[in-house]
């Protein structure tokens, strides 16, 4: 408190408008400690220095945050640089009776409003048994080990700063949280599934041309398949919440939503059932086109989106796109707002195949097991749906018998046969034309997350030796390449019609010879 007091009598005082504006300036020029290392004669303004032998400075406080409680005036307000009210003030939990309950009091009382718009406050960190860190128990986590790794490397790597940062937006930061080897592990395991999903998508996109550049390969929305509108859906709805999370400060929500979409949307949904799609389908065959068009529009939303949280892989992203970006850095585009105007499609018909999916995958794995199939296209699976509902979604993207080109029953992409990623799929008509196709081991019951019956048995055919699916009209009608299936043979033909160049099959290497 800058207040002087009689030296002889201690019960005068000396506080008035021109010391405090000499102190002030004090302050301003020396910092607040001036008051400790100055004496009476220049803590005193001119005009009161002839009588410093009279004054003693004071040495009581008036509350311990009150320096801190009033930076709001010296700081905040005082920078034309920084605005009052601040923003945020950000502190830990113990601080609701201190700089902020100080801050609050003080700004009030001077100028009747909060100096903050909004409170965050967080937890305490702690080593991974949740004790808290100490040197005296050699449990400190040090950050830079985490980013730049130990001496060891083996036990000690490198994960690099946007692991760390993938940590901090993966905890639920409003209570304390824990921190180890052991946690950082997991979180790389989240940070390597984010970027291979990126790998992907990236590696897919080498002769797309996006929509508004001259050439452009990409499909307008109202062309594109159901499939295709329902991921494009799920993309706005994601980015809408992960939006939302952050203007709400909760990164965990806005992390955990991003790795729903890399990892149950995407990687073990849309991108698995693609692949026939971007590998087997000529290069500018409407399915691929369709398909890139939305694995444009998913890595353009999901770079932007991991960008606050994983800088460096977000950049890394942008810089190895294949297509002409709008900007040079994924920092300079903005939030991507254009794609969360999709609306939600047909997502009855695609959480029912989802789970209809689910459900031959159990079927699948039991025949895996006994060595009845290998992979899912060595299976076919025949449906019974019980429920009107789901037997017209079934019929609703139920294919051609074998596989043709042009498809004559569906658009060949939402279709049984590559969104189950089976050879062939029959739907029938009771639960006893299940049973009588397969073995009844490999047969569920109606209580599945579908509510349909499935049965799973080998698929008959022979299997075709560019995209694998078994047909039976592999090597029957007569066309160049008789060991695949007709579908094939027409990619094959259109890339010999791009190219002028005739495709040989490559000749099979001679077996080595039997060492004596």
């Amino acid at each position: 408190i800058p207040v002087f007091y009689d030296r002889e009598t201690g019960n005068e005082f000396l506080l008035d408008e021109h010391t405090l504006k000499h102190i002030q300036q004090l302050f301003a020029e020396h910092g607040s400690n001036a008051w400790w290392t100055m004496d009476e004669k220049d803590l005193l303004p001119y005009m009161y220095k002839d009588q410093a032998d009279k004054w003693k400075k004071g040495t009581d406080t008036m509350d311990v945050w009150f320096d801190s409680g009033s930076t709001w005036s010296g700081v905040a307000d005082a920078r034309d640089e920084l605005t009052y009210p601040a923003d945020m003030y950000l502190e830990g939990s113990d601080q609701h009776r201190g700089w902020f309950q100080s801050s609050l009091l003080t700004s009030v009382a001077a100028n009747n409003k909060a100096p903050y718009k909004t409170v965050l406050t967080h937890g305490f960190v702690l080593d991974e048994k949740g004790y808290k860190m100490s040197k005296s128990l050699g449990n400190v986590v040090d950050p830079m080990k985490i980013i730049d790794g130990g001496n060891n490397k083996k036990t000690n790597p490198a994960y690099g700063a946007d692991v760390l940062r993938l940590w901090v937006a993966s905890v639920d930061y409003t209570g304390d949280v824990c921190i180890g080897d052991n946690i950082i592990k997991q979180i790389f395991e989240s940070y390597r599934k984010l970027r291979n999903t990126a790998r992907y998508l990236v590696g897919n996109l080498a002769d797309f041309v996006p929509a508004g550049q001259p050439n452009s390969s990409s499909v307008p929305y109202d062309e594109l398949p159901s499939l295709d509108k329902w991921m494009l859906g799920r993309l706005s709805a994601v980015l809408k919440e992960v939006d939302e999370a952050t203007d709400e400060y909760q990164y965990n929500r806005a992390t955990q939503e991003l790795l729903r979409l890399a990892t149950a949307d995407l990687s073990n949904f849309y991108l698995d059932v693609a692949k026939d799609r971007l590998y087997i389908s000529a290069s500018d065959d409407f399915r691929r086109r369709s398909c890139q068009t939305v694995l444009h529009a998913c890595l353009e939303g999901f770079t932007k989106a991991i960008a606050p949280i994983l800088p460096h892989m977000a950049e890394d992203i942008w810089q190895n796109l294949p297509c002409t970006n709008e900007s040079t850095s994924v920092f300079e585009g903005g939030w991507p707002s254009n794609l969360m105007e999709f609306p939600e499609y047909d997502t009855e018909r695609w959480e029912f195949i989802l789970n209809l999916r689910d459900d031959v995958n159990k079927v699948l794995e039991s025949a895996r097991n006994d060595k009845l199939v290998g992979a899912s296209l060595d299976a076919a699976a025949v449906i019974y749906a019980p429920d009107e509902k789901a037997r017209e979604i079934l019929d609703s993207v139920d294919g051609d018998v074998n596989l043709v080109y042009p498809p004559v029953k569906s658009n060949g992409v939402d279709d049984l046969r590559t969104t189950l990623m089976l050879s062939q799929v029959e739907l029938v008509d009771s639960i006893g034309d299940v049973k009588s196709a397969c073995d009844e081991q490999y047969v569920t019951t109606s209580d599945t997350l579908s509510g349909c019956v499935v049965g799973v048995k080998k698929a008959s055919g022979e299997k075709c030796g560019r995209c694998w699916f078994y047909d039976d009209q592999v090597g029957k009608l007569g066309l160049p390449h008789s060991d695949i299936c007709q579908r094939c043979n027409e990619a094959i033909f259109s890339w010999e019609k791009e190219t002028g160049v005739k495709f040989e099959k490559p000749k099979p290497e001679p077996a080595a010879e039997p060492v004596a």
